[in-house]
């Protein structure tokens, strides 16, 4: 539905909405302004105060309509690589070196933090939710919910281990074969850091790591991983008991750094969307590939 209104005489455009909607807040009508529903002369117009003239001719387009003419603006976003959003879900990807959420230090600057901010800049009462981690030295595609409900929908996903999942790692030396399945039982101490255990050790985790050597030469290897669960370290410690770190990884015996990072990258997540109950599939290009 469009409303034609023509103008009698010189006036200010905010003010003349005013007169015509007496029941409409000018903060509603500045609102509609902003999502591009005035137009002036079939052209879209922000400025309240915008003069017009006798004979021009203001439309009040309905939301379905304004979309279609105006698509929302582009906000600058600081530090986040976007890769997909929609009303439901922010898929981004993250860097190495960056955690995915604060820990109890309350850091500041987290992927997480940096979502809120991005989402908070459409709208102040917008919140986003963490629903997995990348360990901070991995890089790679996250998945963050909008709503509470998309967040418990997507974490029951992971879960049940329907997510696929497919990370990259460039490792040192040769594997001692072409693909395998690691499966280890993680233990994480009070100070962060993981060990592999006995299967029967207490508050141990399973981690189950298939892996598939892509490329390799005398020096290094690349590897396709998938996991099923997704413990902290757990594809780190998988490649240490190969016996082949990955590239940077001193904490679990690297020798080599060229790249100034843990060479780990999370390259492809797939899942179920929230609301439509379909599959839809993210893809990162791989930075040491």
């Amino acid at each position: 539905m469009i409303v034609e209104i023509t103008i009698s005489k010189d006036t200010i455009l905010l003010d003349e909405l005013s007169i015509q909607f007496t029941q409409t807040s000018k903060n509603k009508l500045r609102k509609m302004l902003t999502e591009g529903r005035i137009s002036v002369n079939d052209k879209i117009e922000h400025k309240a105060k915008r003069e017009l003239t006798k004979g021009d001719i203001i439309k009040i387009l309905d939301k379905t309509t304004s979309k279609e003419i105006t698509p929302p603006p582009q906000h600058k976003v600081k530090n986040l690589e976007i890769v997909f959003e929609d009303e439901d879900i922010l898929v981004v990807e993250k860097p190495a070196g960056l955690l995915s959420v604060a820990t109890n230090k309350m850091e500041s600057d987290t992927l997480h933090s940096r979502c809120v901010d991005y989402v908070k800049t459409k709208n102040q009462s917008k919140w986003c939710y963490i629903v997995h981690r990348l360990d901070r030295e991995t890089s790679g595609i996250m998945v963050l919910a909008l709503s509470k409900h998309n967040k418990e929908y997507l974490q029951q996903q992971f879960s049940e281990r329907s997510v696929y999942r497919i990370y990259f790692a460039l490792v040192e030396g040769m594997l001692p074969k072409k693909s395998g399945t690691e499966v280890e039982w993680l233990l994480e101490d009070k100070n962060l850091r993981v060990k592999k255990v006995k299967p029967n050790t207490k508050s141990s985790k399973e981690a189950i790591t298939h892996w598939e050597a892509i490329r390799e030469n005398q020096s290094t290897s690349l590897v396709r991983v998938l996991i099923d669960t997704g413990r902290r370290h757990q594809i780190r410690m998988a490649m240490k008991s190969l016996g082949n770190p990955v590239v940077g990884d001193e904490l679990h015996g690297a020798e080599t750094d060229p790249m100034g990072r843990i060479c780990l990258h999370a390259s492809s997540l797939e899942f179920l969307h929230p609301q439509t109950d379909e599959p839809v599939r993210f893809e990162t290009k791989v930075p040491f590939n």
